[in-house]
């Protein structure tokens, strides 16, 4: 960790964005992306110079169509050197299918939520760990690295609070099973500055060899804090989604992930280095309306970036001209008065 003065000094500290529009964002959208058009987006990302890229996920057509295309995406993408591609896996077949696309690493999900576990998987937590430990030995025979993500880390929709405990226990275990990284996920919008930078924190103090990602969402306008928060508390790898989509089935109203070309704008102006290219992820950014067939929720995209600038009003020159003219005419008028003081 690069300590610097207080989080709104960057001083060129190295942040890793993570782009999981593609996974987490698309599946979320009731239109089916042309496949062709999935692979030109994750190929202008990578051009774009995210650290990681969610390109696909291998679940089931049925469950899932809108990924139906995931070994096409990933085996015809252009892979970037220095980009990992990643792809979420909820089993062994999918992990099979992964594997075989030649994914760089396979992203498992379980809650820390028993409730959610439930509702999301249809398995208790200990039925899913049992289930993605199956995953792990697989992977690591394959040489295939892992990620652990675990839900609703800061807050359940139907239990309420999610005990930091219950968290970090579930993350340990996972670490200790072959995971080398693990993302805290603030699934359904519920966590707030403080708690996250407590979590990271004991995060760090617990497993300080784990590469840790926070993936949050901007449900409840809270997502840029929430990643300052964590930045401040030692953090410097977050999951983020271009042009904000995504959502979750158990947060009506979540507005999706926090806005990738967002936050690389925010910490660029503090002098964060993302190693990120803003005007490429913009042009990227700009595509999905014409792909989702509506409206995104990033305000870059709506209202540019801090000086991008607009050209004055057609009127301008007259205005000015008018002005000086008054300006002018005051001066003389103040002239007049005084010379008759005298």
């Amino acid at each position: 960790m690069n300590n610097t003065a207080n989080v709104w000094t960057g001083a060129r500290r190295r942040i890793h964005l993570q782009e999981v529009g593609p996974r987490d964002g698309l599946q979320m959208e009731s239109v089916f992306v042309p496949t062709a058009d999935k692979i030109a987006l994750i190929d202008a990302l990578s051009a774009a110079g995210l650290a990681k890229i969610e390109a696909t996920a291998f679940v089931s057509p049925q469950a899932i169509p809108a990924l139906r295309d995931a070994e096409i995406v990933l085996r015809e993408i252009a892979r970037m050197p220095g980009v990992v591609y990643t792809c979420l896996v909820p089993n062994l077949r999918g992990a099979e299918r992964a594997i075989e696309a030649k994914a760089d690493e396979l992203n498992l999900v379980m809650s820390a939520s028993e409730t959610h576990n439930l509702a999301n998987l249809r398995m208790t937590r200990d039925q899913s760990f049992a289930a993605l430990s199956e995953v792990i030995v697989l992977a690591r025979q394959a040489g295939v690295e892992v990620n652990a993500s675990l839900s609703c880390a800061f807050g359940c929709p139907m239990e309420g609070e999610v005990p930091p405990t219950v968290v970090l226990d579930w993350a340990v275990r996972f670490a200790a099973a072959g995971a080398r990284g693990i993302t805290l996920c603030d699934t359904t919008g519920m966590a707030y500055p403080t708690q996250v930078a407590q979590l990271v924190r004991d995060f760090h103090a617990r497993l300080p060899g784990t590469e840790l990602t926070l993936h949050f969402h901007n449900t409840r306008g809270m997502g840029l804090s929430n990643v300052l928060a964590s930045i401040d508390a030692g953090a410097d790898r977050f999951d983020a989604s271009l042009g904000g989509l995504g959502g979750c089935p158990y947060a009506p109203g979540a507005s999706g992930n926090v806005c990738t070309e967002e936050i690389v704008h925010a910490l660029e102006l503090m002098d964060y280095d993302t190693g990120c290219d803003l005007p490429l992820l913009l042009q990227a950014a700009a595509r999905l309306p014409g792909l989702t067939g509506h409206d995104v929720p990033s305000q870059i995209v709506k209202a540019g970036r801090r000086l991008d600038l607009h050209a004055p009003p057609a009127d301008f020159a007259l205005w000015r001209e008018r002005a000086l003219a008054r300006a002018a005419a005051s001066t003389a008028t103040l002239a007049d008065r005084t010379q008759s003081l005298r």
